[in-house]
Protein backbone atom coordinates (compact mmCIF):
# COMPACT_ATOMS: atom_id res chain seq x y z
CA UNK A 1 0.00 0.00 0.00
CA UNK A 2 2.98 2.26 0.94
CA UNK A 3 4.17 2.18 -2.28
CA UNK A 4 0.65 3.91 -3.93
CA UNK A 5 2.30 7.08 -4.90
CA UNK A 6 4.83 5.80 -7.02
CA UNK A 7 1.99 4.45 -9.28
CA UNK A 8 0.81 7.17 -11.82
CA UNK A 9 -3.01 8.36 -10.65
CA UNK A 10 -5.66 7.39 -13.14
CA UNK A 11 -8.01 10.73 -13.80
CA UNK A 12 -11.62 10.22 -14.41
CA UNK A 13 -10.71 12.97 -16.71
CA UNK A 14 -7.23 14.12 -17.91
CA UNK A 15 -6.54 17.65 -16.98
CA UNK A 16 -3.74 19.24 -18.24
CA UNK A 17 -1.56 20.08 -15.15
CA UNK A 18 -0.44 24.20 -15.67
CA UNK A 19 2.21 25.87 -14.24
CA UNK A 20 2.59 28.87 -12.49
CA UNK A 21 3.46 32.82 -10.51
CA UNK A 22 4.38 35.47 -8.69
CA UNK A 23 6.11 38.04 -11.22
CA UNK A 24 4.41 41.27 -12.76
CA UNK A 25 1.48 41.41 -14.97
CA UNK A 26 1.43 42.53 -18.20
CA UNK A 27 -0.06 46.01 -19.35
CA UNK A 28 -3.24 45.71 -21.12
CA UNK A 29 -0.91 47.28 -23.79
CA UNK A 30 1.22 44.15 -23.72
CA UNK A 31 -1.33 41.51 -23.87
CA UNK A 32 -3.28 43.60 -26.81
CA UNK A 33 0.23 43.72 -28.82
CA UNK A 34 2.02 39.89 -27.79
CA UNK A 35 1.59 37.02 -29.50
CA UNK A 36 3.50 33.49 -29.62
CA UNK A 37 6.34 34.35 -31.59
CA UNK A 38 7.22 36.70 -28.74
CA UNK A 39 8.40 34.29 -26.52
CA UNK A 40 11.06 31.52 -27.11
CA UNK A 41 9.88 27.60 -26.37
CA UNK A 42 11.99 25.70 -24.52
CA UNK A 43 10.75 22.42 -23.56
CA UNK A 44 7.69 20.97 -22.26
CA UNK A 45 7.02 20.79 -18.28
CA UNK A 46 3.92 19.13 -18.73
CA UNK A 47 1.21 16.99 -21.23
CA UNK A 48 -2.52 16.50 -21.07
CA UNK A 49 -5.79 15.27 -22.94
CA UNK A 50 -5.93 18.24 -25.58
CA UNK A 51 -2.47 20.15 -25.33
CA UNK A 52 1.01 21.03 -22.88
CA UNK A 53 2.98 22.91 -20.66
CA UNK A 54 5.81 25.01 -22.30
CA UNK A 55 8.59 26.44 -20.53
CA UNK A 56 9.06 29.77 -22.29
CA UNK A 57 11.06 32.75 -22.19
CA UNK A 58 9.68 36.00 -22.93
CA UNK A 59 12.20 37.52 -25.88
CA UNK A 60 12.04 41.15 -24.63
CA UNK A 61 11.80 40.99 -21.09
CA UNK A 62 14.07 37.80 -20.66
CA UNK A 63 11.46 36.73 -17.98
CA UNK A 64 10.59 32.82 -17.79
CA UNK A 65 7.20 31.54 -18.10
CA UNK A 66 4.83 28.84 -18.10
CA UNK A 67 2.98 28.65 -21.99
CA UNK A 68 -0.56 26.13 -21.40
CA UNK A 69 -0.99 25.59 -25.53
CA UNK A 70 -4.82 24.19 -25.86
CA UNK A 71 -5.34 22.85 -29.70
CA UNK A 72 -8.67 24.24 -30.72
CA UNK A 73 -9.38 20.85 -32.68
CA UNK A 74 -8.76 18.65 -29.56
CA UNK A 75 -11.04 20.91 -27.36
CA UNK A 76 -13.67 20.95 -29.83
CA UNK A 77 -13.49 17.07 -30.60
CA UNK A 78 -13.49 16.49 -26.50
CA UNK A 79 -16.22 18.89 -26.12
CA UNK A 80 -14.17 21.02 -23.87
CA UNK A 81 -15.09 24.90 -25.45
CA UNK A 82 -16.99 25.61 -22.12
CA UNK A 83 -14.43 24.15 -19.79
CA UNK A 84 -11.93 25.68 -21.63
CA UNK A 85 -13.55 29.41 -21.43
CA UNK A 86 -14.62 28.95 -17.50
CA UNK A 87 -11.10 28.44 -16.73
CA UNK A 88 -9.78 31.54 -18.66
CA UNK A 89 -12.91 33.59 -16.64
CA UNK A 90 -11.82 32.38 -13.38
CA UNK A 91 -8.43 32.80 -13.58
CA UNK A 92 -8.86 36.49 -14.92
CA UNK A 93 -11.29 36.90 -11.74
CA UNK A 94 -8.28 35.63 -8.95
CA UNK A 95 -5.13 36.99 -7.41
CA UNK A 96 -3.62 35.03 -4.45
CA UNK A 97 -0.36 34.22 -2.56
CA UNK A 98 -0.98 30.21 -3.19
CA UNK A 99 -2.79 29.92 -6.52
CA UNK A 100 -1.24 30.14 -10.19
CA UNK A 101 -2.12 33.75 -11.69
CA UNK A 102 -2.66 34.09 -15.03
CA UNK A 103 -0.48 36.81 -16.78
CA UNK A 104 -1.31 36.84 -20.77
CA UNK A 105 -3.42 34.79 -23.00
CA UNK A 106 -4.51 34.70 -26.35
CA UNK A 107 -5.70 32.33 -29.20
CA UNK A 108 -4.93 32.01 -33.13
CA UNK A 109 -6.87 29.93 -35.80
CA UNK A 110 -5.59 26.78 -34.09
CA UNK A 111 -4.27 27.13 -30.42
CA UNK A 112 -5.39 29.00 -27.69
CA UNK A 113 -2.03 30.41 -25.35
CA UNK A 114 -2.40 30.98 -21.43
CA UNK A 115 0.62 32.43 -19.84
CA UNK A 116 1.41 31.89 -16.54
CA UNK A 117 4.74 32.63 -14.21
CA UNK A 118 6.46 30.10 -14.11
CA UNK A 119 7.03 28.05 -10.57
CA UNK A 120 10.65 26.55 -10.66
CA UNK A 121 10.47 23.78 -7.91
CA UNK A 122 8.15 20.85 -9.21
CA UNK A 123 5.17 19.09 -8.44
CA UNK A 124 4.84 18.31 -4.50
CA UNK A 125 3.38 15.13 -5.77
CA UNK A 126 7.29 13.82 -6.44
CA UNK A 127 8.18 15.49 -3.02
CA UNK A 128 5.85 13.17 -1.54
CA UNK A 129 6.87 10.28 -3.40
CA UNK A 130 10.58 10.58 -2.31
CA UNK A 131 9.95 11.13 1.16
CA UNK A 132 7.25 8.12 1.41
CA UNK A 133 5.39 10.60 3.86
CA UNK A 134 5.20 13.87 5.55
CA UNK A 135 5.87 14.63 9.29
CA UNK A 136 3.35 16.18 10.46
CA UNK A 137 4.86 19.41 10.84
CA UNK A 138 5.24 19.27 7.00
CA UNK A 139 1.55 18.53 6.27
CA UNK A 140 0.48 20.84 8.31
CA UNK A 141 2.76 23.98 7.12
CA UNK A 142 1.09 22.62 3.54
CA UNK A 143 -2.58 22.08 4.77
CA UNK A 144 -2.46 25.61 6.21
CA UNK A 145 -1.45 27.53 2.90
CA UNK A 146 -4.35 24.79 1.04
CA UNK A 147 -7.05 26.25 3.80
CA UNK A 148 -5.84 29.80 2.82
CA UNK A 149 -6.24 29.48 -0.95
CA UNK A 150 -9.94 27.81 -0.59
CA UNK A 151 -10.92 30.40 1.69
CA UNK A 152 -10.50 32.79 -0.89
CA UNK A 153 -11.76 30.95 -3.70
CA UNK A 154 -15.27 29.91 -2.42
CA UNK A 155 -15.04 33.85 -1.36
CA UNK A 156 -15.51 34.19 -4.71
CA UNK A 157 -18.37 31.53 -5.17
CA UNK A 158 -15.60 29.61 -6.78
CA UNK A 159 -15.22 25.50 -6.17
CA UNK A 160 -12.13 23.97 -7.30
CA UNK A 161 -12.79 20.10 -7.59
CA UNK A 162 -9.27 19.16 -8.19
CA UNK A 163 -7.08 19.30 -5.22
CA UNK A 164 -4.26 16.56 -5.26
CA UNK A 165 -0.89 16.91 -4.71
CA UNK A 166 0.10 16.68 -8.51
CA UNK A 167 -1.70 20.06 -8.87
CA UNK A 168 -0.08 21.56 -6.25
CA UNK A 169 3.84 23.38 -7.19
CA UNK A 170 6.00 24.43 -5.07
CA UNK A 171 8.03 28.08 -5.95
CA UNK A 172 11.85 28.53 -5.61
CA UNK A 173 11.01 29.27 -1.61
CA UNK A 174 9.12 26.39 -1.27
CA UNK A 175 6.06 27.96 -0.75
CA UNK A 176 2.66 25.97 -2.44
CA UNK A 177 0.93 27.37 -5.94
CA UNK A 178 -2.45 25.65 -6.93
CA UNK A 179 -2.11 25.11 -10.25
CA UNK A 180 -4.96 23.14 -13.46
CA UNK A 181 -7.89 25.07 -12.94
CA UNK A 182 -9.77 23.14 -15.63
CA UNK A 183 -12.14 21.86 -13.59
CA UNK A 184 -13.17 24.85 -11.33
CA UNK A 185 -16.45 26.31 -11.14
CA UNK A 186 -18.32 29.58 -10.34
CA UNK A 187 -21.32 28.45 -8.17
CA UNK A 188 -24.36 29.86 -7.75
CA UNK A 189 -25.96 26.94 -6.40
CA UNK A 190 -24.86 23.09 -7.26
CA UNK A 191 -23.06 21.58 -9.97
CA UNK A 192 -23.73 17.73 -11.28
CA UNK A 193 -20.94 17.71 -13.81
CA UNK A 194 -18.80 14.19 -12.48
CA UNK A 195 -15.42 15.44 -13.18
CA UNK A 196 -12.08 14.96 -10.68
CA UNK A 197 -9.66 12.28 -9.67
CA UNK A 198 -11.71 8.74 -8.18
CA UNK A 199 -9.32 8.77 -5.08
CA UNK A 200 -10.29 12.71 -4.50
CA UNK A 201 -14.10 12.42 -5.13
CA UNK A 202 -16.70 13.33 -2.56
CA UNK A 203 -19.64 11.20 -2.27
CA UNK A 204 -21.93 13.28 -3.33
CA UNK A 205 -19.99 13.81 -6.79
CA UNK A 206 -20.06 9.79 -7.32
CA UNK A 207 -24.03 9.56 -6.63
CA UNK A 208 -24.93 12.81 -8.80
CA UNK A 209 -27.05 14.45 -5.95
CA UNK A 210 -25.25 18.11 -7.45
CA UNK A 211 -22.46 19.58 -4.99
CA UNK A 212 -20.69 22.57 -4.21
CA UNK A 213 -17.91 23.81 -2.22
CA UNK A 214 -18.08 21.35 0.60
CA UNK A 215 -16.59 18.70 -2.24
CA UNK A 216 -12.69 20.54 -1.56
CA UNK A 217 -12.94 20.12 2.38
CA UNK A 218 -13.28 16.42 1.48
CA UNK A 219 -10.75 16.98 -0.64
CA UNK A 220 -8.55 18.75 1.68
CA UNK A 221 -9.01 15.76 4.32
CA UNK A 222 -7.97 12.89 1.54
CA UNK A 223 -4.79 15.25 0.50
CA UNK A 224 -3.69 15.80 4.74
CA UNK A 225 -4.45 11.85 5.08
CA UNK A 226 -2.20 10.99 1.73
CA UNK A 227 0.52 13.36 3.05
CA UNK A 228 0.59 12.05 6.74
CA UNK A 229 0.09 8.44 5.91
CA UNK A 230 1.90 7.71 1.81
CA UNK A 231 -1.13 6.82 0.24
CA UNK A 232 -4.88 8.20 -0.15
CA UNK A 233 -7.46 7.12 2.60
CA UNK A 234 -9.43 5.09 -0.31
CA UNK A 235 -7.65 3.00 -3.19
CA UNK A 236 -8.08 0.08 -5.13
CA UNK A 237 -6.57 -0.71 -8.24
CA UNK A 238 -10.34 -0.16 -9.52
CA UNK A 239 -12.11 3.45 -9.96
CA UNK A 240 -15.53 1.24 -9.02
CA UNK A 241 -13.64 -0.35 -6.08
CA UNK A 242 -12.37 3.17 -4.85
CA UNK A 243 -15.83 4.71 -5.37
CA UNK A 244 -17.70 2.02 -3.33
CA UNK A 245 -15.06 2.32 -0.46
CA UNK A 246 -15.80 6.16 -0.21
CA UNK A 247 -19.11 5.46 -0.75
CA UNK A 248 -19.07 3.09 2.13
CA UNK A 249 -16.80 5.75 4.60
CA UNK A 250 -14.87 2.86 5.64
CA UNK A 251 -10.86 4.40 6.90
CA UNK A 252 -8.32 2.25 7.48
CA UNK A 253 -6.14 4.66 9.52
CA UNK A 254 -2.46 4.26 9.21
CA UNK A 255 -1.42 3.26 12.78
CA UNK A 256 1.53 6.28 13.22
CA UNK A 257 -0.99 8.90 12.34
CA UNK A 258 -0.52 11.83 14.85
CA UNK A 259 -4.24 11.93 16.56
CA UNK A 260 -5.19 15.45 16.43
CA UNK A 261 -4.94 15.14 12.42
CA UNK A 262 -6.97 11.89 12.02
CA UNK A 263 -9.71 13.93 14.44
CA UNK A 264 -9.78 16.64 11.53
CA UNK A 265 -9.31 14.39 8.73
CA UNK A 266 -12.32 12.13 10.73
CA UNK A 267 -14.50 15.89 10.37
CA UNK A 268 -13.65 16.80 6.95
CA UNK A 269 -14.18 12.81 5.43
CA UNK A 270 -18.10 13.32 6.49
CA UNK A 271 -20.57 12.04 4.45
CA UNK A 272 -23.04 14.12 5.04
CA UNK A 273 -22.03 17.58 3.36
CA UNK A 274 -23.98 19.58 5.99
CA UNK A 275 -22.04 18.23 8.49
CA UNK A 276 -18.70 18.83 7.09
CA UNK A 277 -16.16 21.14 8.44
CA UNK A 278 -15.74 23.78 6.31
CA UNK A 279 -19.09 23.76 5.08
CA UNK A 280 -21.27 24.98 8.15
CA UNK A 281 -22.20 28.11 9.09
CA UNK A 282 -18.71 29.50 9.94
CA UNK A 283 -17.20 28.44 6.86
CA UNK A 284 -13.23 28.04 6.98
CA UNK A 285 -13.15 29.39 10.09
CA UNK A 286 -14.24 26.03 12.18
CA UNK A 287 -10.96 24.64 9.75
CA UNK A 288 -8.59 27.19 11.01
CA UNK A 289 -10.41 27.10 14.69
CA UNK A 290 -9.33 22.71 14.43
CA UNK A 291 -6.48 22.28 17.41
CA UNK A 292 -4.52 21.08 14.69
CA UNK A 293 -3.97 24.57 13.74
CA UNK A 294 -3.02 25.52 17.10
CA UNK A 295 -0.43 28.31 17.19
CA UNK A 296 -1.25 29.20 13.71
CA UNK A 297 -1.12 33.29 12.58
CA UNK A 298 -3.18 33.27 9.60
CA UNK A 299 -2.07 36.52 8.60
CA UNK A 300 1.16 35.21 8.65
CA UNK A 301 0.18 32.48 6.81
CA UNK A 302 -1.32 34.31 3.65
CA UNK A 303 1.44 37.22 4.08
CA UNK A 304 3.66 33.89 3.22
CA UNK A 305 6.03 34.12 6.55
CA UNK A 306 5.82 30.78 7.36
CA UNK A 307 9.01 29.11 7.01
CA UNK A 308 8.73 26.18 4.28
CA UNK A 309 9.58 22.59 5.00
CA UNK A 310 11.34 21.64 1.76
CA UNK A 311 13.29 24.17 -0.47
CA UNK A 312 13.53 23.07 -3.87
CA UNK A 313 17.12 22.98 -5.59
CA UNK A 314 17.23 25.79 -8.13
CA UNK A 315 20.32 26.39 -9.94
CA UNK A 316 18.62 29.39 -12.12
CA UNK A 317 14.88 31.00 -12.82
CA UNK A 318 14.35 29.05 -16.05
CA UNK A 319 15.69 25.67 -13.95
CA UNK A 320 13.57 22.81 -15.21
CA UNK A 321 15.40 19.80 -13.52
CA UNK A 322 12.45 20.00 -10.87
CA UNK A 323 9.76 18.69 -13.59
CA UNK A 324 9.58 15.46 -15.34
CA UNK A 325 10.94 14.87 -18.95
CA UNK A 326 7.83 14.26 -21.94
CA UNK A 327 8.69 14.07 -25.88
CA UNK A 328 8.46 17.11 -28.21
CA UNK A 329 5.89 16.73 -29.95
CA UNK A 330 4.94 19.36 -32.66
CA UNK A 331 2.25 20.83 -31.41
CA UNK A 332 1.71 23.57 -34.05
CA UNK A 333 1.13 20.98 -36.66
CA UNK A 334 -3.35 20.85 -35.63
CA UNK A 335 -5.51 21.43 -38.36
CA UNK A 336 -6.58 24.55 -39.11
CA UNK A 337 -10.59 25.19 -38.00
CA UNK A 338 -13.49 26.05 -39.97
CA UNK A 339 -14.79 29.48 -39.77
CA UNK A 340 -18.16 27.95 -37.74
CA UNK A 341 -15.68 26.12 -35.26
CA UNK A 342 -13.43 29.61 -35.35
CA UNK A 343 -17.00 30.98 -33.92
CA UNK A 344 -17.16 28.98 -30.82
CA UNK A 345 -14.07 31.31 -29.44
CA UNK A 346 -14.72 34.24 -31.20
CA UNK A 347 -15.30 35.45 -27.37
CA UNK A 348 -11.93 34.21 -26.29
Amino acid sequence: MADYAIRTRQESTDSLDSSTPTTEEYSDEDKDEMDIEDFNIIKTIGTGTFGRVLLCKNKTSDEYGAMKVLCLADVIRLKQVEHVKNEKHILQEIRHPFIVNLLWCNRDDTCIYMLFEYVCGGELFSYLRNAGRFSTSTGNFYSAEIVSALEYLHSKSIVYRDLKPENLLLDKEGHLKITDFGFAKKLTDRTWTLCGTPEYLAPEIIQSKGHNKAVDWWALGVLIYEMLAGFPPFYDDNPFGIYEKILSGKIEWAKHLDPVAKDLIKKLLVQDRTKRLGNMKSGADDVKRHRWFKGIDWQEVVMRRLVPPIVPKIMYDGDSSNFDDYPEGDWKSTRTLEDSELKLFEDF
